[in-house]
């Protein structure tokens, strides 16, 4: 939230909740690349975090008046997202659910070679970038829901883990061992099979084509190689406190942050433009 105080947030919260369309736009800019990035990790898909974004960042709005300063005003809009993400059904990957099996398997066994060239003139180094990027982030629904989430807490935005023990209702100890455990599993996945981190055979450059006849690369519509990288500094304004990251998480450093589609964003402007704008006083 840009550095703010407490009580700045609260000042902007109750000039939002009496009308202040101003420092409502501004709470909402604070938040809505976390709230997008979360949602991509926990979903998977540009598409479907920009839906899920909408969503968490109304949601926000008509409830706002609930903000009572308790904890943080980052703190309190990751709650909200989790809660709505942890059971949030309408994402590609609640209807395909995926498995680290499923994915070894695919390495392994993928006839790689008997696919054409389907780059459709499209450079294939972008390509096999946007493969790396896909390919890692689509890799975390691999994880049941709590366990992707507590990894990309942990590992992407370094949440403390009483904060993130209370958004998860856990205790802190758990929440360490388990983000431990989860981190062990993805790197132990990836130094196996992922020659891009690890020592396995896989290589992006060489399974192209082979992704694209897949339909898990489209070379007219590349979102993480077109899509504006924001400071890393910037996800990690969650708390003043931060735990000290072990050495692992450097083999995830796949978790780039993105700012949020210029598409999200003129839908919020669109609802802050219309007459709903009320429901924020009357919620």
């Amino acid at each position: 939230m840009n550095k703010k105080t407490n009580e700045e947030l609260q000042a902007l919260v109750e000039k939002a909740t009496a009308g202040d369309k101003q420092a409502l736009e501004t709470l909402i800019a604070g938040v809505q690349d976390l709230v997008f990035n979360l949602s991509l990790r926990m979903l998977g898909t540009f598409a479907d975090a920009e839906d899920a974004t909408q969503d968490i960042l109304l949601k926000m709005i008509t409830h706002l008046s609930s903000f009572r300063g308790d904890s943080s005003f980052t703190t309190w809009v990751f709650r909200i997202a989790v809660n709505h993400l942890k059971n949030y059904k309408k994402h590609m990957f609640a209807h395909y659910p995926l498995s680290f099996e499923y994915y070894g398997d695919d390495i392994e066994n993928g006839k790689i070679q008997d696919v054409p060239d389907l780059t459709q003139n499209v450079e294939q180094s972008i390509l096999a970038e946007e493969l790396k990027l896909s390919c890692t982030n689509v890799l975390l629904q691999c994880l049941d829901t709590e366990s992707r989430c507590i990894f990309i807490l942990g590992t992407m935005f370094k949440v403390d883990s009483r904060i993130a023990g209370d958004i998860l209702e856990m205790t802190p100890e758990a929440y360490r061992q388990r983000l431990s455990r989860i981190r062990k599993k993805m790197a132990d996945f990836l130094k196996q099979y992922c020659g891009e981190y690890g020592s396995g055979k896989c290589k992006c450059r060489d399974r192209v084509n082979y992704a694209i006849c897949q339909h898990r690369l489209n070379p007219l519509q590349l979102d993480y190689t077109t899509a504006r990288e924001i400071p890393i500094d910037t996800i990690f304004d969650v708390k003043n406190a931060m735990e000290a990251i072990e050495d692992l998480s450097q083999d995830f450093s796949f978790c780039k942050p993105y700012q949020s589609p210029e598409r999200t964003k003129q839908q919020i402007r669109e609802f802050l433009a219309s007459t709903q704008l009320s429901i924020v006083q009357n919620s």
